[in-house]
């Protein structure tokens, strides 16, 4: 019977039990590494985290970051720290649409190689043979 009694008032659920202070948000850092476009003079990183500011949408409209999202570069990586929930693919998504509008979407991919990190790559074109003629 004592077990039961700890078990009601300890919980912390219902209405008795008193959580303690607010959580902190939980924040999350995404980058997309820009370095072979970059080297290669074909984009600037600068660009890139511009289109982001003002293209990432917080609470449905865009230019509203706020202290949620923060967009940062450092030399060909572009950062950003987001508040949960805020979705990978989001950013792979604008990636691809900054690629479209720069007219580079046909010769490069955005690829995932780890799990925070993006990054731009060549598509692999298949190498001709003049000597096959």
């Amino acid at each position: 019977m004592a077990k039961a009694h700890m078990r009601a008032a300890g919980s912390g659920r219902g209405a008795g039990g008193k959580k303690g202070a607010a959580a902190k948000p939980v924040k999350v850092k995404f980058t997309v590494d820009c370095q072979k476009p970059v080297d290669d003079n074909i984009i600037e990183a600068k660009g890139l985290e511009r289109f982001l500011q003002t293209h990432i949408k917080v609470d449905g409209k865009c230019n509203n970051l706020g202290d949620r999202v923060q967009v940062s570069r450092e030399k060909a990586k572009v950062f950003v720290t987001a508040e949960l929930p805020f979705s990978k693919r989001y950013i792979k998504y604008l990636t691809k649409k900054y690629l479209k509008k720069q007219m580079l979407r046909d010769f490069m991919r955005v690829v995932s190689s780890r799990d925070t990190v993006y990054e731009l790559r060549y598509f692999q074109m298949p190498q001709e043979d003049e000597t096959a003629a």
